[in-house]
């Protein structure tokens, strides 16, 4: 009984985030803008690259930079999307309250309303990744994924986003209206350290340990290697060295410290939303608003 609550809780939970998301405007609107926002974000990496590279896209770092590009969307959209669930309840709606002391799983509500979130990024990701696969010659094959891998991947990274968006809905409890620069900055450290643009040997050797143990590191390699193997390989030998750092990590490693990793993450991102509650419900600020 109480797993068919939480399930009825998260399915109101993403309805309720999937209409607060859309109806600022009419369906065919909506649907334009869900195109052009991720197309028009990575033209300009896009851009970039072709620029300072003068136009060389026909190489497998190209492809390492678009894919890693793509796949940060779930990081700042979903990553926003749990955490903004706090402030906007409290702040905006002013109905945090009522939600929080409702007779429901309030994990179950935050992640419902997190969910759709995350539906929305997918349907920007895919639409990125076929523009770059049919326009820019990313090097995806299709028929060469590995399928297993990218599955894996894709569902550990998208849980450690989340759990990593309930600690900073933890701290939301605690703060004014400072949420989105907690998260910019969060989201921030991870394109820096986690090899999303580029790889974790662009970064001075004495970073490299903290890289390695984030697990947003394994998830792109894992998530790139899953998309497009034959590449990946590519960019391992024209080099003629560890370009990613992680070359010595075979598959089946790269997906056990993944998981190791989003374990001890979820247990630590847990444990500081249930501190922060704790204190929220002692200082009385989980109904408490900033009015600016």
């Amino acid at each position: 009984m109480a797993m068919t609550g939480d399930l009825r809780t998260f399915k109101n939970a993403a309805w309720i985030g999937w209409q607060m998301e859309a109806n600022w405007t009419d369906p065919f609107l909506f649907a334009i803008y869900s195109v052009v926002k991720p197309l028009a974000g990575t033209l300009i990496l896009v851009f970039m690259y072709l620029v300072i590279t003068q136009g060389e896209t026909d190489n497998a770092y190209f492809s390492y930079m678009y894919v890693g590009n793509a796949m940060f969307m779930y990081a700042a959209e979903v990553l926003f999307g749990i955490t903004w669930v706090i402030h906007d309840d409290r702040e905006h709606y002013m109905t945090l309250k009522q939600v929080y002391i409702a007779p429901v799983n309030f994990y179950a509500y935050v992640f419902g309303r997190g969910a759709i979130k995350i539906a929305v990024t997918s349907f920007g990701v895919v639409l990125t990744l076929a523009f770059g696969i049919l326009v820019l010659g990313v090097g995806i094959d299709v028929f060469a994924m590995d399928i297993p891998l990218l599955v894996s991947s894709l569902v550990l990274g998208l849980l450690f986003i989340s759990v990593v968006g309930l600690a900073l809905g933890g701290v939301s409890f605690l703060t004014a209206k400072h949420s989105e620069g907690i998260n910019d900055g969060v989201a921030g450290m991870f394109a820096v350290f986690s090899g999303v643009l580029f790889p974790l040997t662009i970064l001075p050797a004495w970073m490299h340990p903290f890289s390695k143990i984030l697990p947003m590191t394994y998830w792109m390699e894992g998530v790139r290697r899953g998309l497009m193997p034959e590449t990946m390989a590519q960019l391992a030998s024209s080099y003629g060295y560890d370009v990613t750092g992680l070359a010595s990590y075979d598959n089946t490693l790269v997906s056990a410290v993944l998981l190791i990793s989003v374990a001890v993450f979820t247990v630590f991102s847990y444990g500081l939303f249930r501190y922060a509650d704790m204190v929220a419900r002692r200082k009385g600020k989980i109904d408490w608003t900033s009015a600016y």
